[in-house]
């Protein structure tokens, strides 16, 4: 009788405990979530259209310099540039931004017609020159304003941590060119993405995204 009463209380003990599991399932600890906006998370919205970062490029959704805010705490340094020989180009730097785990710097080239530029030049309240060549044109605030709202032409992201050619090719997959450029430089040609990723054995890698419809605007020097 004690044989059987051990057993019965082991087996009471067992459906207890069953039913413990079946009412009160142990909680798993949630998956963590995949970290968005990556550089190697690029996304294909339209027709010759890409986005990067949460900025569209190309097409009439394109976004602005407004848009690209949430990037950094800093505002951005916005100049409108004249290099020797070369039309003018209005950009704007951040010198520090966040991309999830990564930091680094980010440059965006604003489009505008070329009468725009030149009547933003006329009016600039200051005017510097670099030692590169440059002449630096400083917006007046109403032109300041109204190049946030212009959409934006191309990104270009230099991480702080430097690239190499297997991490290159784990995130970003097999470019459909690569072009050497002097001693230093290898161009990794994304053209369905409007990527090119120059990787610089002395010095920091740039990441360049237009849209795709635009990629010309990346090749077309690389031919010279």
């Amino acid at each position: 009788m004690t044989g059987l009463k051990v057993a019965a209380g082991v087996f009471i003990l067992l459906v207890a405990m069953l039913l413990a599991q079946m009412l009160f399932p142990p909680q798993r600890e949630p998956a963590p979530l995949a970290t968005q906006g990556m550089p190697w998370q690029i996304e294909l919205p339209g027709a010759g259209q890409s986005r990067v970062f949460g900025l569209t490029l190309g097409g009439g959704a394109a976004s602005t310099l407004a848009d690209a805010q949430h990037l950094s705490t800093e505002a951005p340094k916005l100049a409108l540039l004249a290099p020797p020989e070369k039309p003018l180009a209005l950009e704007a730097y951040f010198d520090t931004v966040s991309i999830g785990p990564l930091t680094g710097k980010l440059v965006l080239s604003i489009a505008a017609t070329s009468s725009e530029l030149q009547a933003m030049r006329d009016k600039a309240a200051k005017t510097d020159h670099l030692e590169t060549g440059v002449r630096k044109f400083t917006l007046n605030d109403a032109d300041r304003q109204r190049a946030e709202r212009l959409p934006l032409a191309a990104i270009a992201f230099i991480p702080s941590a430097g690239l190499d050619e297997a991490i290159i090719l784990q995130r970003f997959g097999a470019p459909a060119e690569r072009i050497r450029q002097g001693e230093t430089l290898e161009h990794f040609l994304y053209p369905a993405l409007g990527l090119d990723i120059v990787l610089d054995s002395k010095g920091k890698e740039v990441l360049q995204y237009v849209a795709p419809a635009e990629f010309a605007r990346l090749r077309a020097p690389l031919e010279k």
